[in-house]
């Protein structure tokens, strides 16, 4: 590969990035903060032969978590054969009782599905996590290869990397393919959301419209969006960008107000299409990711194409015993957080905090999964003037209208600490453009 020049294009780049409001935001102690996602030019690499295996190995994952959450909400299946234990679907946080015998427009719930993986040191990919709720971060090498693109042509001539600049029209593809007649709209909470740059920046890309709550109202069953002059159009897709409980005060949290009041009802009856599905987080609960290599088995009849990292449920007596007799090479993880919260090394502890740690592991068993510190292939990043090695993960976008579609690029995050393993942006880290090769 033909990659000189790039080093010397960081700072105009992320210069360019910050001028276009490429942001994120969290939230300390009550007040919002919103920073820069800083960019490495360095991309990571993909041959061609290696991601048509992870192509395979997503589709079938999706494929056959659909299928999970299809049948979970209707004959449940999978919890009368003894695959998945009850337990592990009732008691999760991202089950909800209200989606119970829903069928979303075509059978579709995990319209867009963000599937976290790392790479280890023998070369192989594990996959992490399982994101079908409100996935993020496609808008950032959307943008970032972008920019690259015209600040340094020759580069991609000179290289033979599948173009990622399609991801918008994947989306509007799989937007179109469960609209159920009208427009189509990205629902966003507003201004001071951790992603609405992403918000934006995807509604500009597919044509659709951003709008907050108060801009979209139910009458006679059905959704409209009102226009600034007050005009009405009918909606029949939403790409919701908040989360379930907050999406509608009539039949979720009550107190809620960025959601539209009734848009679950239209949704039930047929008359909108919301993407993500309600009700998707009872899929990926770290708990439930356990399963996910017997889904697929038993779903589709197939062999998980891409394994998952080692892990262990306390839930079962055999695997608790695992996990106390190893507790300090194993990590944990909080099955309800996100964003790199909730994950403690063992290796990390104090002795007082491993058995305050224990202590709360044996009173609630379901709410931790522990899996083996898988060795990341370090990834080389541009710092201070030289090349040094950091941890990063691999986010893969699948988009599922008709068949699931893997995008050709990914989200590539990496820690900024050379002593972490935690990547998240939230976390402080950065992120790359991910180039497929083409031959």
């Amino acid at each position: 590969m033909q990659i000189e020049g790039l080093y010397h294009h960081s700072d105009i780049v992320n210069e360019l990035l910050a001028r276009y409001g490429v942001k994120f935001g969290i939230y300390k102690n009550g007040m919002f903060h919103e920073q820069l996602f800083p960019f490495d030019m360095i991309p990571r690499i993909i041959e061609k032969e290696e991601f048509a295996r992870l192509e395979k190995g997503l589709k079938q994952r999706v494929a056959a978590l659909n299928e999970f959450i299809k049948d979970i909400y209707g004959k449940k299946e999978i919890i009368r054969d003894g695959v998945v234990p009850e337990e592990f679907v009732y008691m999760g946080s991202g089950y909800l009782a209200q989606c119970e015998r829903v069928l979303p427009p075509k059978g579709v719930y995990t319209h867009i599905a963000g599937i976290d993986l790392v790479q280890g040191k023998d070369g192989s990919w594990y996959i992490l996590e399982d994101n079908l709720r409100i996935p993020s971060g496609a808008s950032y090498p959307m943008i970032a290869r972008t920019i690259c693109r015209k600040s340094l042509p020759a580069l991609f001539e000179q290289n033979s990397i599948l173009d990622n600049r399609n991801y918008a029209g994947l989306l509007r593809k799989t937007m179109d393919y469960v609209n159920t007649g009208g427009h189509t709209v990205i629902l966003t909470p507003g201004r001071y959301n951790a992603a609405y740059f992403e918000h934006s920046y995807l509604a500009e890309m597919t044509g659709a419209h951003l709008a907050s709550g108060h801009e979209l109202v139910v009458e006679n069953d059905h959704l409209y969006f009102v226009d600034y002059s007050g005009k009405k159009e009918l909606v029949g897709a939403v790409y919701r960008r908040i989360s379930d409980e907050y999406l509608d005060p009539m039949n979720f949290n009550s107190q809620s107000v960025i959601g539209i009041p009734h848009i679950y009802d239209v949704y039930r009856k047929g008359n909108v299409a919301i993407i993500n599905a309600p009700g998707n987080g009872v899929a990926d609960d770290k708990g439930i990711y356990y399963f996910v290599p017997k889904m697929i088995k038993y779903y589709l009849g197939e062999d998980a194409v891409l394994s998952n990292a080692p892990t262990y449920l306390p839930f079962y007596e055999k695997d608790m015993k695992y996990v106390l007799e190893h507790f300090d090479h194993l990590v944990l993880k909080d099955v309800a957080e996100a964003g790199g919260y909730g994950v403690v090394f063992g290796s990390a502890m104090t002795k007082a905090e491993k058995e305050s740690f224990i202590r709360m592991l044996k009173a609630a068993p379901r709410r931790f999964i522990a899996q083996e510190v898988i060795d990341f292939k370090d990834i080389d990043i541009y710092e201070n003037g030289e090349l040094v090695p950091r941890k990063a993960d691999l986010r893969a976008f699948v988009l599922l209208g008709g068949e699931p579609v893997v995008w050709e690029s990914g989200l590539t995050r990496f820690s900024r600490n050379p002593d972490s393993f935690i990547v998240n942006s939230s976390q402080g880290g950065g992120f790359k453009d991910t180039w497929v090769l083409a031959e």
